[in-house]
């Protein structure tokens, strides 16, 4: 760590300390550091500093000494997962987070609309209780608790929908020939592109909340089978064949995916933050990440 570090930062008036800083908060980051913000994020991987810094962020390699790195912070998000031990964030840097909770004007979550657990198809919000059935969504649920333990935080919880974006969509593996159309009967998901939840953080900041839960989606949860059908459909190709899901092989991670069928309501992002999203179907998003793929 440079030994001007704590000087460097101590001056800055709207600094975010990104833990984790990775697909999410990179998103976010494009958007506040045009801005005039400082952005600094941690990482495991030291050889993606450089592309860090070309963004406009200071990289800050992880673990991290939290006592320094919040010197001068005024905001944080945490991406980073929790574990079967809890929250990774708070087990390192509680104390520090409680010694200048008053010092910040917003800390995000960010969470996973699995907590929530399967609803066969039926439609949650963010009163709706939870109760995941598998581990990650229980690791979750615990992780939540945490953070809100510490009442003194001006904490947001954002429970995202299944990402995608640039580089995470259906095209290449329709390529590579390797996409499946897996079918299980009344599944259905909601999505988040990227770049909606980078907005709806970015209008959290601008108007916080603390305490306030957000489902992060787009309007139109739909089958699996339907996005790849579509995306075959822009690239001008057959959809590959359907597979029942009971024949389908799969590794534990994917096959966890299918366990859960939800509708995600996202109504308070829309009506408390004034969100308009920029993809609310996954046909606009595939169009726009297939346009921009040609540019």
């Amino acid at each position: 760590m440079p030994a001007n570090f704590e000087a460097q930062f101590a001056v800055m008036s709207k600094t975010l300390l990104s833990l984790g800083h990775g697909y999410c908060a990179q998103a976010l980051a494009r958007r506040l550091v045009p801005q005039g913000w400082t952005v600094i994020g941690t990482l495991r991987d030291p050889d993606k500093m450089d592309e860090l810094e070309a963004a406009g962020v200071t990289p800050l390699m992880w673990p991290i000494d939290f006592e320094t790195a919040l010197q001068g912070v005024t905001h944080v998000l945490t991406s980073i997962r929790p574990d079967e031990s809890g929250d990774p964030v708070l087990r390192l840097g509680r104390g520090a987070l409680d010694a200048v909770a008053s010092n910040l004007s917003w800390v995000g979550y960010l969470s996973t609309t699995g907590v929530y657990g399967d609803m066969d198809g039926g439609w949650v919000d963010e009163d709706t209780p939870v109760g995941p059935g598998g581990l990650r969504g229980q690791m979750r649920v615990k992780a939540e608790a945490e953070w809100k333990v510490h009442a003194e935080l001006p904490l947001h919880i954002f429970r995202l929908a299944g990402i995608y974006g640039p580089g995470r969509g259906p095209f290449a593996k329709l390529r590579r020939g390797t996409a499946r159309r897996i079918i299980k009967k009344n599944q259905v998901f909601s999505r988040a592109h990227v770049d909606d939840i980078a907005q709806v953080l970015e209008a959290s900041i601008k108007t916080p909340n603390p305490g306030r839960i957000y489902n992060v989606c787009d309007d139109s949860p739909a089958p699996p089978q339907d996005i790849l059908t579509y995306a075959a459909e822009l690239l001008g190709m057959e959809p590959p064949p359907e597979v029942p899901f009971e024949e389908a092989e799969m590794n534990p991670m994917a096959r966890s995916f299918y366990s859960d069928s939800k509708r995600v309501k996202n109504d308070r992002i829309k009506d408390e933050l004034g969100v308009r999203l920029k993809y609310p179907n996954y046909r606009d998003a595939l169009r726009a990440m297939l346009e921009e793929e040609n540019t």
